[in-house]
């Protein structure tokens, strides 16, 4: 007999002070709740229970027993019931966590949105330590984590929040004093400024996939916020995320180059446990992200390439 099912029977008898009540209360036969307390009585090896046609008392052993079940049970119906909200209500704790480099970007305004939004959800955003085994963030205690790759994980469930745009750009400052690159290769005659984990830059152009390995390397950070900070400063051409360089790009202070060379997109994921989007908390937070980064398009407000430009 399940030891769960035996003790809620042993407690309802003792609260009732009777069988048949129990027996009612629990919507139960009176046979098998006198079952429930014999079986009981056997796994505890002493008699719980007195028993006369008149009352139900406990015994010695009863009553220690009788506070130990009740103890159990309560502290069952504790955690079923926080399990309970967990689906029905966004609250709880939240961690997050994401590569350095996207989470100095517009991420962490979609985050304190977020937080601010849901005051019952306690958010905690980690940037970097992001393991190339996609799954292993689970074991590290967190909830969520973001990804700019592609992911082949059976283990973690994935959602697409945004399309990450980058662009090859300079200050004016330093196209005022260099010759303005026409294709990816005129690179090679120019200061750059790098990533430290992207020694090559990517192209497309029509159907053709450039590769380039700048020369003259000037500046290298791991982070694109440093590396647009430089850019700025007028240290080189760097090919930067529009969401790092939005402002910039809006003030004139930085210039988008070879614009009809497509420096490849990547995508933004948020990656999860499975069946983890029942959770509200989780759900809820996917679901704003997911609006959030509809409503702010990085593309919006940002100059106009010229067409002349566009045509080469």
């Amino acid at each position: 007999m399940d030891r769960l099912t035996v003790m809620k029977s042993f407690v309802q008898v003792v609260d009732s002070e009777s069988f048949s009540a129990a027996a009612r209360n629990l919507s139960l036969s009176r046979a098998l709740v006198s079952r429930h307390i014999a079986d009981l009585e056997l796994q505890v090896g002493t008699r719980l229970l007195n028993r006369t046609t008149r009352a139900v008392t406990l015994t010695e052993a009863g009553i220690g027993h009788y506070e130990f079940c009740r103890r159990i049970l309560n502290e069952l119906a504790l955690e079923e019931d926080s399990l309970k909200r967990m689906t029905e209500r966004p609250e709880g704790q939240l961690n997050i966590i994401a590569p350095k480099w996207i989470g100095s970007l517009d991420l962490g305004d979609a985050i304190a949105s977020f937080a601010a939004d849901h005051p019952l959800i306690k958010v905690k955003l980690d940037l970097g330590g992001v393991s190339d085994r996609t799954h292993e963030f689970l074991g590290s205690g967190f909830e969520i984590a973001f990804q700019t790759n592609y992911l082949r994980d059976s283990s973690v469930m994935v959602k697409k929040m945004a399309t990450m745009q980058f662009v090859v750009c300079a200050a004016p400052g330093y196209l005022a004093g260099a010759r303005r690159p026409v294709e990816p290769r005129d690179l090679l005659e120019h200061k750059c400024l790098m990533h430290a984990n992207e020694p090559i830059w990517h192209f497309n152009f029509e159907e053709e996939q450039l590769r380039i390995k700048p020369e003259q390397v000037v500046f290298t950070s791991n982070t694109f916020l440093v590396l647009s900070k430089a850019a700025v400063r007028g240290m080189g051409i760097a090919v930067l995320p529009m969401r790092a360089i939005r402002r910039e790009l809006q003030t004139g202070e930085l210039e988008v180059l070879l614009p009809a060379y497509a420096v490849p997109d990547r995508p933004l994921y948020a990656v999860y446990a499975p069946g983890a989007h029942r959770i509200r908390k989780i759900q809820c937070f996917l679901e704003f992200m997911s609006h959030w980064y509809q409503a702010h398009s990085v593309l919006d407000g940002l100059p106009r390439v010229p067409a002349a430009l566009l045509a080469g």
